[in-house]
């Protein structure tokens, strides 16, 4: 699915609502930030060690409209300068899906604005465009919380997924083994913190899977870790919790680093990107940028701000969505298990 362009400068505005954050942004031509406001969650969900979907909705009917405001504010426009509203509407928590798609209906209806749905996870891959043009065929490696997944783009729009995860996927894996360290929600960047400072004395397993395979599991390290610290503590052995992140670390990025490079030369791409919130993470970064020192291909790892869920990147996906000809009706709904093959076949029926 090609994108086309029209000739005069298009200002999208995105809404991204899916899990904990609350955030709306404003991008000009795809691939030029404008304004981008994010209003976390964190500090309310931190004493649960972990999101609460009812409060995670409730927080986003208190702060849509005042992250709207700002983020119009910030850019300096009014809503007739933009001229289509990209949002989230799957996947991820059904009741903060549903605060950012009505949110998003309301706001196109009262202007007469054209209405487009996005994936999530191509919404993740696109925040890379806001720093760099796609060259195609292009490999992404997404990573976060709930996704693990090898994406091998053609086109604009055009995802296919190569590998997936089994199991845990590689944030929440992260999430699992912090929690059994008591280390304070979220989890990962302390993990990362950690592993920097440890040695990797403890060998934890990789999971290969077969040898043709471009899937992922890891749930093998996360259970190898608690049973580790289980079984020191029967026998009154102490281990250092920074060896014990450093590596838990160095065998998920391993495996990360590792099928990443080795689906990148089979399918002969000019990029690879890294998507997602464990695209933050140091120790992944610099797995990545080791194995892909010398290669004929680019890497492309967003910047900090935009790993994380946020509205710029909903924007981003949205442009070429839209001016591939997508329009959302009235129906629109928020999909907590949209797939991104039933997203991609939808698009490309236009």
């Amino acid at each position: 699915m090609g994108e086309i362009m029209s000739e005069q400068d298009q200002y999208i505005l995105g809404i991204e609502t899916s899990c904990d954050e609350t955030a709306v942004a404003i991008v000009k031509n795809g691939t030029e930030l404008v304004a981008n406001v994010v209003a976390s969650q964190i500090e309310s969900h931190k004493r649960f060690g972990g999101v609460v979907p009812e409060i995670a909705s409730r927080h986003h009917v208190e702060q849509v409209t005042h992250v709207i405001e700002e983020a119009l504010e910030k850019a300096d426009m009014t809503m007739e300068e933009i001229e289509a509203i990209a949002v989230t509407e799957g996947p991820g928590l059904v009741g903060a899906l549903l605060i950012g798609v009505n949110a998003a209906k309301a706001l196109a209806f009262a202007h007469s604005k054209p209405l487009v749905g996005v994936h999530h996870i191509a919404g993740h891959i696109y925040a890379n465009r806001l720093q760099k043009e796609f060259q195609f065929p292009l490999l992404s490696l997404v990573v976060s919380g709930g996704h693990t997944e090898l994406i091998h783009m053609k086109d604009h729009g055009e995802f296919e997924i190569i590998g997936e995860t089994r199991d845990d996927a590689a944030g929440e894996a992260y999430d699992k083994v912090a929690r059994t360290l008591k280390l304070p929600y979220p989890g990962g960047p302390h993990i990362d913190r950690m592993a920097h400072e440890g040695e990797t004395n403890i060998d934890f397993p990789r999971a290969w899977l077969e040898s043709d395979s471009y899937d992922f599991s890891f749930s093998g390290p996360k259970s190898s870790v608690i049973n580790t610290l289980h079984n020191a503590k029967q026998r009154g052995v102490e281990l250092k919790d920074v060896d014990i992140a450093a590596s838990f670390q160095q065998s998920v990025v391993e495996v990360l680093s590792t099928k990443t490079h080795k689906a990148a030369k089979e399918y002969g791409v000019n990029q690879v990107i890294v998507a997602g919130g464990v695209a933050a993470n140091k120790g992944l970064r610099e797995a990545l940028e080791q194995k892909f020192e010398g290669e004929d291909m680019e890497l492309l790892i967003p910047p900090l701000h935009l790993c994380t869920d946020n509205a710029a990147m909903i924007a981003a996906a949205g442009t070429v969505a839209y001016n591939s000809g997508h329009r959302a009706g009235w129906d629109l709904n928020g999909n907590p298990s949209l797939s991104l093959e039933k997203y991609t076949k939808r698009n490309q029926t236009l």
